[in-house]
Order: structure tokens, then sequence, then C-alpha cells
């Protein structure tokens, strides 16, 4: 059982398919239509390269396509001042590797989708229409909304069925995103191609001087990896113990993008929208840049930098000078192998080289300003305050000892209340924990303060391994006993595979009502994950 989701009354699709034979085995067995979409001509793909050296798509001086920019999502605004958005999920085909079409899913075209922006205060509403020959859902990943709304694996919608959710926006202005979460299928979901960023923009953030023009210099990124068999699909086959990891690395959807830049300074909108891999991203020549914000919103002042790792569903905004010369934004290996034991980093990614976007300066570039010294203040959620302590130990598929149970509500904080979490990874491979619904702030690792990158409004952070995290996070405005929100590992098989609990927000003295829940079969990822300690 699941939320209702009404049933369309237009036409299935409006994308025409071609002849099947022109259509991989693959792409039959995905259930895939093909629409060609060229985005652009451009060079070959970059492979992974554990030795050290750069994996290439393209070198610093040509060869690369220009970057797609993710086009702002159409809305309009009613007399009451409520902002609607229309979005469709369906199948196509993009050109990821150039001269190669590829079948893809995604959201108002071949992969991906348009960026959601809004204001906080504003009132949004969505119509979307599920086009795909499988049942999906649409999660508001870092996004306060109503459970009912949420969008996880309780909100599925159905082939030929539309979801209305609806809420208004009363958080920080923030890089959030949405992308697929059908308990079971999150990870192919997305593989295939369903994300997109939804921006938050608010008047405090709108005050300060930092690159802001859309497009221009202002840009997304949507950093993910894949993988592809001898005719250009995308192979889903052969996981490993963290999921999917490629051997390309494609950003808004294609591998080996360049980014012509006309200012002194630009403003990136990173998204790990990897399944399973994580980045150690900077730049080939070392240069120091600004993190702003991470997933919740804008830090407490610019932090300098010259690296910041990113796990799957993190966000980083840096910003950056472009220089007089090209220079490309890399994904380095991790010195410390991300707590991983050396002799393991490789199979888990770690010690990969990618280059991930070339950004080319105008010859003239325009001026940009210096970077505010402050950016926000940040409100600090009391430890002293906490109604409730909560532990999470990490650990092979299941969190303290569980298996996710659609059926199981593991606990129920009340709604304003603040609680702290202990967040143990008590294994020896790389997990993270992401929390729906709210952010968090992280009052310790292992005892010492966040670095500050991490001092700001969270919903996702990296576990290493034996690491043990304290959270503080608040359950505001919104009580629900019956559509829980859920907590989990963002490496997509690990919450696939049942890395994974839910909780209702209740108000003082309710009961719990939540609704039953059909559970897909759970099938163990390639490699199983036996034999390693604690």
């Amino acid at each position: 059982m699941s939320s209702p989701a009404t049933s369309k009354s237009s036409p299935r699709s409006t994308v025409k398919p071609p002849s099947t034979a022109t259509l991989s085995r693959r792409a039959l067995l995905l259930g895939l239509v093909a629409t060609p979409i060229v985005l652009s001509a451009g060079c070959g793909r970059g492979q992974s390269n554990p030795t050290g050296d750069a994996a290439t798509s393209g070198s610093a001086t040509g060869g690369r396509r220009p970057l797609p920019v993710p086009p702002l999502a159409k809305s309009t605004v009613d007399s009451s001042g409520v902002r609607h958005f229309t979005l469709t999920a369906a199948a196509g085909t993009t050109e990821m590797l150039p001269g190669t079409s590829t079948p893809t899913w995604g959201f108002n075209g071949p992969v991906l989708g348009p960026t959601i922006r809004a204001r906080r205060g504003e009132t949004v509403a969505f119509d979307i229409t599920n086009d795909l020959p499988e049942a999906t859902t649409v999660h508001w990943h870092g996004v306060h909304v109503p459970a009912r709304f949420d969008g996880g694996p309780h909100q599925t919608i159905e082939p030929g069925a539309r979801w209305e959710p609806t809420w208004t926006v009363n958080q920080p202005a923030a890089t959030l995103w949405y992308h697929p979460h059908p308990h079971g299928s999150t990870e192919k979901h997305a593989y295939r191609g369903l994300a997109g960023l939804f921006v938050v923009d608010d008047d405090e953030a709108d005050a300060l001087d930092l690159p802001k023009t859309y497009g221009v210099d202002d840009i997304p990124l949507i950093i993910q990896d894949r993988r592809f068999t001898a005719d250009g699909a995308l192979d889903e086959s052969d996981p490993t113990d963290v999921g999917l990891l490629g051997d390309t690395i494609v950003t808004n959807g294609i591998a080996g993008a360049h980014l012509k830049v006309g200012t002194e300074k630009v403003r990136l909108r990173i998204l790990n929208g990897s399944g399973g891999r994580m980045y150690n991203l900077g730049f080939a020549d070392n240069r120091e840049f600004a993190m702003i914000a991470s997933d919740g919103g804008l830090l407490a002042k610019p932090a300098t930098m010259t690296r910041i790792a990113l796990s799957p569903g993190e966000r980083a905004e840096i910003v950056v000078a472009t220089g007089e010369s090209p220079v490309l934004l890399r994904a380095f290996a991790f010195d410390d192998h991300a707590g991983v034991a050396a002799g393991e980093a490789a199979k888990f990614g770690l010690a990969d080289i990618f280059d991930i976007l070339e950004l080319r300066p105008a010859a003239n570039p325009g001026r940009s300003a210096a970077l505010p010294t402050t950016l926000a203040t940040l409100p600090r959620l009391d430890p002293s305050a906490a109604a409730a302590q909560r532990r999470f130990e990490l650990r092979w598929f299941m969190i303290n000892g569980e298996r996710m149970d659609m059926n199981r509500i593991d606990f129920t904080p009340t709604v304003d209340s603040t609680e702290i979490w202990t967040v143990r990874n008590v294994d020896n491979w790389p997990h993270n924990f992401h929390v729906h619904d709210t952010q968090f702030r992280i009052l310790d690792i292992d005892g010492a303060a966040p670095p500050p990158e991490l001092s700001g409004w969270k919903d996702t952070v990296y576990a290493r391994p034996g690491a043990t995290i304290r959270l503080t996070l608040r359950f505001s405005e919104y009580a629900d006993p019956t559509y829980p929100y859920m907590y989990h590992c963002h490496l997509m098989l690990h919450e696939d595979q049942g890395m994974m609990g839910q909780f209702l927000v209740l108000e003082p003295g309710q009961r719990p009502a939540p609704m039953p829940m059909a559970m897909p079969p759970m099938q163990m990822g390639a490699g199983g994950h036996g034999g390693h300690g604690g």
C-alpha cells in the first residue's frame, strides 16, 4: 500500500519509440525507449587510474564538449500565490559519450531534471507524472517537508499515475536535490538518470555579494560515475560492495565537459550524485577555493580549502578564481584512504583519479566582487535541551543490527523537540548517514569539533570506519502519526539492501498509526558483505 497517486487521463507519452532493431538488448531489458537527443560533439571517455595519473576525458586544450547547464524548471504562480511545477519522469536517450546514444531516464527530458528554484516562504505545488515502465518515487533530499509529501518509499507513483505534493518552503537558502527513492530500486533508478537540483533562495543570501547569475557565474554541477557496455548502454552488472562504481565520470549528463567562464570568479554548486563513489575534489594546480555552503545552506564564513570530500548525496558550494589559463576540477585519490585500510582502498574507488570539468577563462573576464568575510548566523541547537539521545550503529547492510522493515517504526520523536544522535560506523568499510526532513549540526567527530566544511547545516555525513559522530537535530513543524521519515546510509546499494530505518514525528500524547506497506524482496548485492570484521 502506498499513498494515493491518481491515474492519468492524458496519453502515456509523447515520445515516439524507435524500431526495436535499434535498441540494445540491455535497453530492452530495462524497458527504455529512445529519442535521440544530441547534446554536442566531443571527446572520448575517461577511465579511472589508480596509479596516480589523472584519467582525462579530453585534454586541457581541446577535445571537450560544452557543459550542459540544467534549465530552470518552468513554473506558474496562481492567484493565491502558489508556485506550480510540472515534472514528468520518462525514458529517452542521451549522448553521455560523444557520438553514442545511451538509453536513459530523466525528468522533463532524457536525463537528469530541471533545477527547481523557489523562495523561502513560498508555497510550492507539483504535478508529477510517471511515464516510466516501473513504479518510482520523487524524494526531496534535504527539504523540510511534511512526511506524506517526502517522496520516500511510502509515496510510490505507479506507471501512468500522478502525484501532487505541496508545502510551504520554510528553510534557509540552500542547494538541495530530488531523486527517486523506491525501496530496493533507488540505485538503479538514479543510475539511469533520475536526479535534479532544488535551490532555495532567501533575502539573507540575496543580500550577499556572491556570484548568483544562474548559468553564468553560478553553475550547478551534478557529478556521477557510469560504466558502459560495448554498444553504449549503461552497464548495471557486477556492482561492488558499495554499489555500481563507474569508470567514466559524467557531469550534468555528459563525459568530458568544459565550461567557458566570463567572470573573475565562479560559484559551483556541487552535488555528489553517484550511488556509491566518494570524491576528493580540488583543482589540478592545487589552487585555493572558498567553500561557502554545505548541504543545508551557507556556512558562517567562507572556508579556504584546496580539497573537499563529498560522499554520495552531499553538496558543497564553492567559489573559485578562474585565473588566466584553463584549469581542471579533479577528483583526487584519498591520501588517507577515507579511513579504509590501505589494501582495501582501490576496491572502493578511493584510489581513483578523474578529471571532472575544465574551466576555461575568458580573455577579458567581468569583474567579480570580493567575497564577504561573514555569510550567515547559524542558530545553535542546545545539546542540554535534548529531549532524547539515540545511538545508531552502522554495520553490513544494517543499522543497530536490523535491516529495513517498512512495517516497523523504529522510534517516535516529538514535534518541536531537539535530540542528540550518536552515529558509529562499526564496520571496516565506508558508510554515510542521511536523515530525511531535517538538517542537523555536527557536535563532534571522535570527540573533536568538526572541521570548517562540516560546521554548518548538514543532512548527510560521511562516517569513516570506526568513527563516532554526534549530531544535534530538531524535528520542527510537521507531525504525522501515519507517514514516517527515513534515516539511512546514502550509499544507494546499502539503503536498497536494507540499511535504513524510519521514524514518526508525533504531537505530545499522539499515538502512532502507521500505514501498512508491502515489502519488495531483498537480494544481496554482488560480492556479498561477508568475511569483514567490525
